[in-house]
């Protein structure tokens, strides 16, 4: 019996893709119409996203053969959906991070902070929630976790006193760092190493005091790892591009609302999610801080007392480290400005409080910005295969002194082959084409008339209730999947029950990088749970309260500074238009409490 059952889970991945288009089938054969072969698959592509039996990216392309064989949309129709501006955005953006990140510029910026910042405990805590969120802002989570963890082991490795007399000093290399990859132009570059005694056996140390000391550094080195983890998907809600969700939105948003104006945009995200991440983020650090090290800010910060010789050990490797990179090259200081340039243009292509470049220069009949975020980001990709990594000028070739070669480009294809994640713009192009085939089977509509009773609910309970909802879906499967199914269902709410359709999909948008719980909830928890010291109990009591800080921040910022930026107390004509029925005028003026 112990056999069969262990046979059956062997091969559950693949009984799932079998059985379960089966299960569903009652629903479209009991109720033969669009509505019904629209929500089948929806179903259908919701539980394998959540089982995950199929890889995310095939399972997105499921729209492509149901759509067109139930009649709900041609396939020429359903192919443009994989393909839109927000995936543009992705793919731009995707590009100027792998050029950060091939040039180490992520690197040499975290190693900066932090020798800024100090190496006491709850100060180096900060600082590496800071760099890590900061970085996340802009380059994946995953990546930006990846690069902290060795950098934070290699820390806790010097404060913990493993290496000893004269290495401690001098702040010896550390091995953790080895796990980075080198910058591809100092491969060459190697330190050497001083030989040392080293120092004789400390004096002895009682048992309990040695227990306590063990038990304080366990604490600490699980507060770093969590810090790490955390802040990157913290981090990652700033910026439109900062994770896929955010994406997500903007396209659903344009896809369900052709009309919207381009309400959501690079700099009407930031100026809504980054007061949200900083708040966000200080609470985190307060609760990691008591949760780790206890409430004695004075001992914690250092406060009054000399740094003690592992602290200046940490230093040391912190700085050496930083050293390693020598000065900034060619490559680096190109990556920084077109960065900087592709920042600015964000911000300034169509800002909303004053006329951007996108307006003035190139504007439609109705005075509207036709370049997007999307035609930035892939601009400055594009001069990134363009400019060469050193100054212009030709080079021998190493071993053939007699032919010459131009340096290469910033990034070039094979980097982007490498680490460019496709699967993602695959699955974003599979939720548009759902959230389009909602729209034309009908089915948004039958779900906004079966929700109409919502309306008699105050606005921001059902914000609240929806946030703990996302929150704790997000736990046990993909954000990107969670939105992709739950953002047409509140879209198609909030015109049934006339709220802003933004009062309630942004905050969702935000509650799905609330993943603090399980490791296996984000890749970002994976990598620091794999660190060591960890125990699920450990991330699920710590990502608990922040699931629960994170959802009471979201909840203040939808009903603040978003509700004057976003007009959030009116119903808006762009939602008004894509519904049968009439929002009137009392219905189309709730109003959501002022703060």
């Amino acid at each position: 019996m112990a056999t069969c059952w262990q046979g059956l889970w062997a091969y559950r991945l693949y009984l799932i893709v079998f059985f379960l288009p089966i299960f569903l089938l009652p629903l479209p054969i009991l109720i033969p119409t669009k509505e019904a072969y629209c929500a089948y698959t929806i179903i259908l592509m919701a539980f394998l996203w959540c089982t995950e039996a199929l890889p995310l990216a095939i399972t997105a392309f499921l729209p492509t053969v149901m759509f067109p064989m139930m009649g709900i949309m041609g396939a020429s129709v359903v192919s443009t959906e994989y393909l839109k501006d927000s995936n543009m955005l992705f793919i731009g953006g995707m590009l100027v991070a792998l050029a950060v990140e091939h040039w180490n510029l992520h690197k040499r910026i975290a190693l900066r902070v932090l020798l800024t910042i100090g190496v006491r405990p709850s100060l180096l805590i900060l600082g590496f929630m800071v760099v890590t969120a900061f970085l996340s802002m802009w380059i994946s989570n995953t990546a930006t976790t990846a690069m902290m963890v060795p950098i934070a082991r290699a820390v806790l490795d010097q404060l913990h006193g493993t290496p000893t007399g004269t290495d401690a000093e001098e702040g010896r290399n550390n091995p953790a760092f080895e796990l980075q990859e080198p910058s591809p132009q100092k491969e060459e570059t190697k330190l050497e190493e001083k030989d040392n005694k080293q120092d004789g056996p400390a004096p002895p140390v009682p048992s309990e005091s040695r227990a306590q000391r063990n038990e304080e550094q366990l604490r600490f080195t699980q507060g770093m790892s969590l810090c790490v983890c955390y802040s990157a998907s913290i981090g990652g809600i700033a910026t439109l591009t900062g994770t896929t969700t955010n994406l997500v939105l903007q396209g659903q948003v344009n896809s369900i609302f052709p009309q919207n104006g381009n309400v959501v945009n690079f700099a009407s995200w930031f100026f809504f999610a980054f007061p949200t991440m900083v708040i966000l983020l200080l609470l985190s650090w307060v609760w990691l801080q008591f949760l780790f090290l206890g409430f004695n800010f004075r001992k914690n910060c250092g406060l009054g007392d000399q740094m003690r010789k592992q602290e200046r050990a940490a230093f040391e490797v912190i700085r050496r480290e930083h050293k390693r990179l020598g000065p900034m090259t060619f490559a680096e200081k190109a990556v920084t400005i077109l960065f900087v340039l592709l920042v600015v243009l964000w911000f300034t292509r169509e800002p909303g409080f004053f006329t951007g470049w996108g307006n003035l220069a190139f504007s439609d009949e109705n005075g509207n910005s036709m370049p997007s975020d999307g035609t930035v980001a892939i601009l400055i990709g594009v001069i990134l295969f363009i400019v060469p990594s050193k100054i212009p000028g030709l080079t021998q070739e190493p071993g053939k002194p007699e032919k010459l070669k131009a340096p290469p480009a910033l990034l070039n294809w094979k980097i982007v082959e490498e680490k460019m994640p496709w699967n993602i713009v695959l699955l974003l192009g599979g939720g548009f084409a759902l959230a389009k085939g909602s729209e034309e089977s009908g089915l948004s509509k039958w779900l906004g008339d079966k929700l109409t009773p919502l309306e008699s609910v105050p606005p921001p309970a059902i914000a609240l209730i929806l946030c703990l909802l996302i929150a704790t879906f997000t736990e046990c499967t993909s954000n990107v999947a969670t939105t992709t199914i739950f953002l047409p269902i509140l879209a198609s709410m909030s015109q049934a029950i006339c709220i802003h359709p933004l009062y309630v999909m942004l905050p969702c948008t935000l509650s799905s990088s609330l993943a603090f719980m399980l490791p296996v909830a984000t890749p970002p928890n994976a990598i620091a749970f794999s660190f060591g010291g960890l125990k699920v109990t450990d991330m699920a009591r710590a990502g608990f309260m922040l699931n629960i800080i994170g959802v009471l921040v979201i909840t203040l910022a939808i009903n603040t500074w978003s509700i004057p930026m976003f007009d959030l107390h009116r119903f808006p004509s762009w939602a008004q238009s894509n519904t049968t029925g009439f929002c009137g005028v009392s219905q189309a003026n709730v109003t959501t409490p002022s703060p």
